[in-house]
């Protein structure tokens, strides 16, 4: 890892607005019977995004915008978790081991407790962590903001990398 070894974290961030016709994927996992989707160039699933960002940060890599730009036509409707696992081997390939990553989506509706443990779950197959290791939180608006006003979804990410292996 350039500029010293140990520890380091990284913050990632993302949000996207509603858009009929599309699935609603938050993690990985599509949300059965949401009324919305949201709109994006992949698949626009909010939630990898940050944590894509997150792990980018720790590395030092810029983001998800310089490794996967919205201007190539390849990344159009691209599955995220495909791209998650590009990440995690440019980290790898870098002497960066994965540690933990705590996430939280900020959504008015539809809840993300039904689905929170298949989320925990693919989330950590794709970071290669234990469940134990990957925790994914929610919250809401409370009617204020973009996210309060059902205009859209956001979601943060705190991921932890050391280095020395795999």
């Amino acid at each position: 890892m350039s500029g010293g070894g140990g520890t380091r974290s990284g913050l990632g961030w993302d949000s996207h607005r509603f858009k009929a016709g599309r699935p609603l994927i938050l993690g990985g996992v599509e949300f059965e019977g949401a009324d919305l989707g949201l709109d994006g160039h992949s698949d626009a699933d909010v939630l990898t995004h940050a944590v894509m960002d997150a792990l980018l940060g720790a590395a030092g890599l810029d983001d998800i915008g310089v490794h996967f730009p919205d201007t190539v036509g390849a990344y159009d409707g691209a599955d995220s978790i495909e791209l998650l696992r590009e990440v995690v081997a440019t980290l790898h390939a870098r002497g960066l081991a994965l540690v933990h990553v705590d996430t939280t989506v900020l959504m008015e509706r539809p809840k993300v407790g039904p689905y929170r443990a298949a989320i925990r779950e693919r989330l950590a197959s794709a970071l290669g962590l234990d469940a134990a290791s990957v925790n994914v939180k929610a919250s809401t608006g409370e009617g204020m903001g973009f996210v309060g006003r059902l205009e859209g979804v956001a979601a943060l990410a705190v991921a932890t990398v050391r280095a020395g292996g795999t």
